[in-house]
């Protein structure tokens, strides 16, 4: 088998759903014998393990292994049969010829062993609050849509179960992987929509931040590389979530006080 389709998931089985429909056999382009898919459930209060018995028995449901979704990648990735591991999320929906463009640059690309494919948005951008991986031009090797050799995978350790959250784990493959001197191909057609998510708010973003802080303590020396402009978006948040709203409210007290007078 050339091909294990690996898809982490947590509590999302509406999703799951539609990203599962779009990796059927009569909808990809690549012959169903050529690649697997594999779910990975970290999920606690519920599971998708019922629905993918019923409506895709084609699909291999493992339990993840409840400690983020790097060690869920992880988890997916040693019941891999396939000599490739391509990785998405269920919140992504494949183009019909995902795989088939994969597997055309695995037959003319040889020196590549990682493959990053593009990932898209489903509209134009409606607020500030949104939030895609969007990767049109290659370079960034997000999880959702990339291929590497399960071989060279499991030789580097895949992705580094100290960050707990869904947030520079992959920055932290593409380095480690860049350090080798393993170069990164870019398949365009091999394309995956991302719709625009909502951002999640102040919680969202101090996970983004501590797992920030992980990477540093991992590499030190990519301080430097580290978008100062980030740091600086926490803190007008911050300043937008906490400190205006104070400010409204005391305003919104001090005029009652002078009606009352």
């Amino acid at each position: 088998m050339l091909f294990s389709v690996i898809i982490p998931t947590y509590h999302r089985n509406d999703l799951l759903a539609k990203c599962l429909d779009c990796l059927a056999s009569n909808v990809q382009t690549l012959t169903s014998d050529d690649y697997e898919v594999i779910v990975t459930d970290d999920g606690s209060l519920t599971t998708a393990e019922e629905m993918i018995n019923q409506h895709y028995s084609w699909v291999k449901w493992v339990a993840g292994s409840h400690n983020g979704p790097a060690a869920n990648r992880n988890n997916g990735a040693r019941y891999a049969q396939g000599e490739w591991l391509v990785f998405t999320d269920d919140d992504c929906l494949p183009d019909p010829q995902w795989l088939e463009a994969y597997t055309k640059n695995v037959t003319n690309e040889m020196n590549y062993l990682v493959l990053e494919g593009r990932t898209y948005v489903d509209r134009p951008r409606k607020s500030l609050s949104e939030t895609s991986p969007v990767n049109e031009s290659g370079g960034y090797l997000w999880a959702c849509n990339f291929a590497i050799q399960k071989q060279l995978f499991e030789s580097i350790g895949g992705f580094d179960e100290r960050f707990p959250f869904a947030a520079m784990e992959d920055v932290d493959l593409r380095l480690r992987l860049t350090k080798g001197d393993h170069k990164l191909f870019f398949v365009r057609d091999a394309s995956v929509c991302h719709p625009w998510r909502h951002k999640g708010g102040w919680g969202k973003l101090k996970q983004h931040q501590k797992s920030t802080l992980i990477f540093l303590m991992i590499h030190p020396e990519e301080l430097s590389n580290i978008n100062s402009l980030y740091y600086l978006k926490m803190v007008l948040y911050k300043f937008i979530k906490n400190t205006i709203p104070q400010i409204l409210k005391l305003e919104f007290a001090n005029s009652r006080m002078k009606c009352n007078t």
